[in-house]
């Protein structure tokens, strides 16, 4: 019997297909990963940020940049692995 938990497209796969579904689906756990060790980075350099963007003369900004660099790598892994993380996860 199918089981009724997986999704249609999902409950006639090969074993080859099954395979590279959970092969997609670690790599996307792996850039979620990715994404929340960057969200931790950008926590420690907002602490520096404010004073960055008061102090630094002219465009001399360097903790901003990097600040928004990890802002933007935070946002392209954290889409990108929800995007290949979807659908139901295998169980062990």
């Amino acid at each position: 019997m199918a089981n009724l938990l997986l999704p249609p497209e999902e409950r006639s796969l090969t074993p080859s297909q099954v395979e590279a579904l959970d092969k997609r689906r670690e790599l996307g756990h792996t850039l979620l990963v990715i994404a929340c060790q960057f969200t931790v980075m950008a926590g420690i350099l907002l602490l520096w940020v404010g004073q960055d963007l008061k102090y630094s003369p002219g465009w001399m900004h360097p903790m901003a940049y990097y600040f928004f660099i990890a802002l933007l790598l935070i946002g392209v892994f954290g889409i990108t692995g929800l995007v290949l993380r979807r659908g139901t996860p295998r169980i062990d």
